[in-house]
């Protein structure tokens, strides 16, 4: 084993900061990793979607990609025990598992594949997928591979997990902006609506609703335009 690159690899997957952090080009050098790293034929990676669903986020071939894709339409296989179960799956030989997958193995043999590893892809209780080694051969899921490959899929989900709460905070920062944005435009609206008809800011308010509401508008967008003096505004209603 490579151990600078496996170094390297720990650094990789633990450096999600960047600003040009993109998660498809993480999770396929995550797949790469663990070939080149673990002595795995090939990897994929599975994420569940908001609503829970698996979907195939990256692989380090179009045959496992295939592979993958083909466990999902089926709802068979060791990556899918792995990710309901919250356990490793590891099967060094599927010749012997047809009675438990029968139309994953007969497919992954296909394919060239002997073996498979499953890892979940999980933070204390939340799993987020699985990681899914696949072999073309004896020999590669040894004693060191499982908790390898588990301490690689566990780097990576912190840094999944990380981005999606970025993703969160970074869309409720700009909800939030977006709100503070429209209540100065409003404000800025009533304050020369009341100039302009001479009445109090409580019934300027009332009356910008009113027409927003008349004529099906978003009331922050009838702001703006009022404002920036690209709509006048018509009769104003009372209430």
């Amino acid at each position: 084993m490579d151990e600078q690159l496996l170094a390297r690899t720990f650094v990789e997957l633990a450096d999600n900061l960047v600003a040009d952090f993109d998660l498809i080009d993480f999770l396929r050098l995550l797949t790469d990793r663990c070939v080149e790293v673990l002595g795995a034929g090939a990897a994929g990676v599975l994420l569940a979607d908001r609503n829970g669903e698996l979907r195939v986020m990256a692989a380090s071939d179009e045959q496992v990609r295939l592979l993958e894709l083909f466990q999902l339409q089926n709802d068979e296989g060791p990556c899918l025990e792995c990710f309901r179960g919250n356990t490793v799956v590891t099967v060094p030989d599927l010749t012997g598992q047809a009675h438990r997958w029968p139309r994953f193995v007969r497919q992954a043999r296909l394919r060239g594949f002997t073996g498979v590893q499953a890892l979940p892809m999980r933070l204390r209780n939340e799993v987020v997928g699985a990681l899914n080694l696949f072999s073309a051969g004896p020999g590669v899921f040894g004693q060191a591979t499982a908790p390898l490959g588990q301490a690689l899929a566990d780097v990576a989900t912190i840094s999944v997990l990380q981005q999606r709460s970025a993703a969160r905070s970074t869309l409720l920062n700009e909800q939030l902006q977006t709100a503070l944005n429209s209540r100065v435009l409003i404000e800025q609206a009533k304050g020369k609506l009341s100039e302009r008809l001479d009445i109090d800011m409580e019934q300027a308010f009332t009356a910008l609703r009113g027409y927003a509401r008349a004529h099906n508008r978003p009331l922050s967008e009838l702001a703006r335009a009022f404002v920036d003096g690209t709509e006048t505004l018509g009769p104003l209603p009372s209430s």
